[in-house]
C-alpha cells in the first residue's frame, strides 16, 4: 500500500489503524516504510506520537 500524501488524511489512516488495534510497527510493515519515517512526515504537520494514548495528536 502508499500511504496518502495528504497529511490529514494520513493521519486519520493512523490514528484509525492504531485505534483498531493494529501496532505502529505493523502499519509501517503494511505501508513500506519506517516508523521513523512515519513520525517524522507528521511531524512537519505537527503531529507527535503519543505512546500511552497510541495515536498521534
Amino acid at each position: 500500500m502508499v500511504l496518502p500524501n495528504d497529511v490529514y488524511i494520513l493521519l486519520s489512516v493512523v490514528n484509525t489503524a492504531l485505534r483498531d488495534g493494529e501496532s505502529l510497527e505493523d502499519l509501517c510493515a503494511e505501508y513500506g516504510c519506517t516508523r521513523e519515517e512515519l513520525e517524522a512526515r507528521l511531524a512537519q504537520a505537527g503531529f507527535e506520537y503519543e505512546e500511552a494514548a497510541r495515536r498521534f495528536r
